[in-house]
This record gives C-alpha cells, sequence and structure tokens, in this order.
C-alpha cells in the first residue's frame, strides 16, 4: 500500500496513458457492416454501394454495380447520390479506413442509412465473394473470370 502512496502520479500516468491507447478502439466510427451483412443488404435490393477508392483501384475490381466516387472528390459530387439519403448506403474503400471518413461525411450531408463495410475490398476479395473487373467480368472464388 506504501508503494501506492508513494508512487501515485506514476500509477495515473500508466492508467491515463493506457486509457488514451484504448479510446480509438472504444470510440464508435459509424454503421458498420461485415462482408455478410453487406451482401444480404445489397440482395434486397434497396442499396448504393459507393466505392471511395480511386478510379484506377475501382477499375481493377470492385463490387458489381457500385459507383465510384473518390473520396476526395465526394463533398462535391454529393448530388449524384441525393437520391439515396433515405436509402442504405454501404461505403466501400481497400480497408475500411477512407470509407470510414466517407461514412461520416455522408452522414453529417444528411444520409441516414450509412455503412462502412468492414476490411473494405480486401475483407470482401478474402472471403472469395464476387468482384467485377474493368473487363466487365465478374471473378469468382478461384480468380476465375466468368461472364456478369
Amino acid at each position: 500500500m506504501k508503494f501506492l502512496i508513494d508512487n501515485i502520479f506514476l500509477l495515473g500516468l500508466v492508467v491515463l496513458s493506457g486509457g488514451a491507447l484504448l479510446f480509438p478502439m472504444l470510440r464508435g466510427r459509424g454503421n458498420k457492416v461485415t462482408t455478410l451483412q453487406a451482401t444480404q443488404l445489397i440482395n434486397q435490393g434497396k442499396s448504393l454501394v459507393l466505392d471511395v477508392r480511386d478510379a484506377d483501384s475501382f477499375a481493377a475490381a470492385h463490387l458489381l454495380d457500385a459507383k465510384n466516387i473518390p473520396l476526395k472528390d465526394l463533398a462535391q459530387r454529393l448530388v449524384e447520390i441525393d437520391k439515396f439519403k433515405a436509402k442504405n448506403v454501404i461505403v466501400v474503400c481497400q480497408t475500411g479506413v477512407q470509407s470510414a471518413k466517407a461514412t461520416s461525411q455522408l452522414s453529417a450531408a444528411g444520409f441516414e442509412q450509412v455503412y462502412n463495410l468492414e476490411g473494405g475490398m480486401a475483407a470482401w476479395q478474402t472471403q472469395g465473394l464476387p468482384t467485377i473487373s474493368k473487363e466487365s467480368k465478374v471473378e469468382n472464388k478461384t480468380g476465375n473470370k466468368v461472364k456478369a
């Protein structure tokens, strides 16, 4: 007990720094969906898939029927997706970091049901889910291309 009293400031510093390290993980970063949940929302047919990666990454592989608006252009191009304010919007990037920023922007702009795809395209492709590329062919789990 004497040790704790003698080192109260050191103990306080340890607790404070530990809390600072945990804070980002405990803080909510908006609505997230897993690849399974995103697939279910997409299959219901009432969702916009918004890909916020650059045009080259989008052309290489993206989700079927996704709309590409790079994150840097999102604020200026919100009018293009205005009709989806009351519908589900699933935001996708490569890993989920840029789409988290886009999710915040869309929520601030009045979009009601905005979801960030956890893990982004990397998680989608790791799960072997279909993507479409510039050649307009769907790639399946084995990487083989099949007609869309």
